[in-house]
């Protein structure tokens, strides 16, 4: 696993090897188990916690994501890095752990925090906000258009969002980064259930991530380990999407 060796040649043994320490991670992240109750055949609770915190400090598995994408990218015979993005947000039920920083989701009756995250036309994760849930999606913008240039290197032209992101605000933030907001939303007489034009892509992608259960709900104490925590589990996604189309090719 060479993403995830961060010591030298000349560095001592290690007691427990990566692949027993990702095992961990992927175990605690699939069932939602508290760090303090991983199995016993996996490294103790410090060793994996603590690999894990230098591995996102690194920002190997960030890297790991960019790289994986445009893999699957190149194979679906797509362009490198993507044209348009989807934008979009989902509001995680708080728990005891997260509850001191926490909002109020009035939408929803729901306190908690909300990730916003912005996907390309494939589904897969460029960039990603966590707020407290009664913070609106237009307001961070900014700091998506941001993440998603540097990401991509300033390939995005457009950026489809749902209703949270209407208003001249939004679109301005998104034009000072060279996007072009478009803004898709329900029909006036809309019943029953009703597929909006590229809008279920980055729902597809909130369904996909749910087989990580400690994604489901808000379990942790700080903002950015629930940003790092959605980062790992679109690894873990997005390894078994490339996996299958590259059987399928074979």
């Amino acid at each position: 696993m060479p993403y995830l060796t961060l010591m030298d040649e000349a560095a001592p043994q290690r007691n427990y090897s990566l692949r027993d320490v990702a095992n961990g991670l992927r175990s605690m992240l699939r069932t939602g188990a508290p760090w303090r109750m991983l199995p016993t055949d996996v490294p103790p609770r410090p060793v994996v916690d603590h690999q894990t915190r230098r591995w996102l400090t690194a920002g190997v598995v960030a890297q790991m994501v960019h790289d994986v994408r445009m893999l699957v990218r190149d194979i679906t015979d797509r362009t490198p890095q993507p044209r348009a993005v989807i934008v979009d947000s989902r509001t995680l039920q708080s728990t005891p752990a997260s509850g001191g920083r926490a909002g109020d989701d009035g939408h929803i009756w729901r306190n908690g925090s909300t990730v916003h995250l912005a996907v390309d036309t494939l589904g897969h994760l460029l960039a990603g906000v966590v707020t407290p849930a009664n913070e609106q999606d237009r307001a961070q913008m900014t700091v998506l258009a941001q993440r998603i240039q540097e990401v991509t290197g300033d390939t995005v032209e457009v950026a489809v969002g749902d209703q949270g992101s209407t208003g001249e605000q939004p679109a301005a933030e998104a034009a000072a980064y060279g996007i072009r907001l478009e803004v898709v939303t329900l029909p006036t007489a809309m019943r029953g259930v009703v597929v909006l034009p590229r809008r279920w892509v980055v729902e597809r992608r909130f369904a996909w991530m749910t087989c990580c259960r400690r994604v489901v709900r808000d379990d942790e104490r700080v903002a950015a380990t629930l940003a790092h925590v959605h980062v790992v589990a679109v690894t873990i996604v997005l390894a078994h999407r490339f996996v299958s189309l590259m059987v399928q090719r074979s």
